[in-house]
């Protein structure tokens, strides 16, 4: 069974539909090796489901990232997902507090062919990052959303579901009524569960169409090829120079977790 992945759906007799991402084991190995405390680790955990519930969305982009900046104990949260649905992200903040503070959420789409960005950005608005995502679909693409988010240690998932034009004409109560449902969403439910059973579960009385089931995994690979360019762009000068002061060259990729390591040999070999 899939543990890793984006459920896509439609309710038959309302215009609404939704998106379920469920992670455990690509989560986990996000998490791995950084120690974030309990509390930074799920607000990273509501990022990384936003990023991914986004980017199962995108036909022609190659990449989005969503981005939050604060000015409270967290400083910054990256989460990122490509449109095949790759993930990596990271979170950078000082002591257990996982407040905030007041900031900008910032969502960008990578065209990866063109090279072309398209940027979002919006005001910490909001009690939470599901309230804070909901201001800015109404902003950005006037349309209605509910956003469920839950992550723990060992896994996370999120819950979309946008409300289509029609939707009040087709069915007065619908929306408020899946909305409430929706907010019924517990992680718990989700770990070892079928997509499907989660979503008739939770919406029992309503007609429901899936789609097909796509995969989500944790990708950050391991690429010393792209660090030994860096250190051959900054010269042979500058190498040694930061060699003679430290006695190693250490490369630090914050993204991925990995720190790269070069002694003198590694350094003459490097330029040889």
């Amino acid at each position: 069974m899939n543990t890793d992945y984006v459920q896509r759906f439609l309710f038959e007799s309302l215009e609404v539909r939704g998106r379920l991402v469920c992670l455990s084991g690509a989560w986990q190995r996000m998490l791995e090796g950084r120690a974030y405390p309990a509390s930074v680790a799920q607000l990273l955990g509501h990022a990384t489901a936003l990023a991914v519930l986004l980017g199962a969305n995108q036909k022609d982009m190659g990449r989005v990232t969503l981005q939050v900046q604060g000015s409270g104990p967290v400083k910054l949260l990256v989460a990122d997902c490509t449109a095949d649905l790759r993930i990596r992200g990271m979170a950078q903040h000082e002591g257990e507090d996982a407040s905030i503070g007041e900031g900008k959420l910032a969502v960008t789409y990578e065209d990866v062919a063109s090279g072309q960005l398209y940027q979002s950005l919006v005001p910490l608005e909001g009690g939470s990052l599901a309230e804070i995502f909901e201001n800015y679909l109404r902003r950005s693409e006037q349309r209605e959303s509910f956003l469920r988010l839950q992550a723990g240690g060992d896994a996370l998932c999120g819950l979309l579901l946008e409300k289509l034009p029609g939707a009040d004409a087709k069915d007065a109560d619908g929306w408020n009524r899946v909305k409430m449902l929706g907010s019924t969403l517990r992680l718990a439910d989700t770990i070892g569960a079928q997509p499907y059973d989660i979503l008739v579960r939770l919406f029992p009385e309503e007609l429901l169409r899936v789609f097909r089931l796509y995969p989500v995994e944790y990708h950050c690979p391991w690429n010393p090829a792209s660090v030994e360019r860096v250190l051959r762009s900054l010269g042979r000068p500058e190498v040694e120079s930061i060699l003679a002061e430290q006695g190693e060259v250490r490369i630090r990729n914050e993204m991925c977790n990995h720190e790269y390591r070069f002694d003198r040999a590694a350094v003459k070999a490097l330029f040889a």
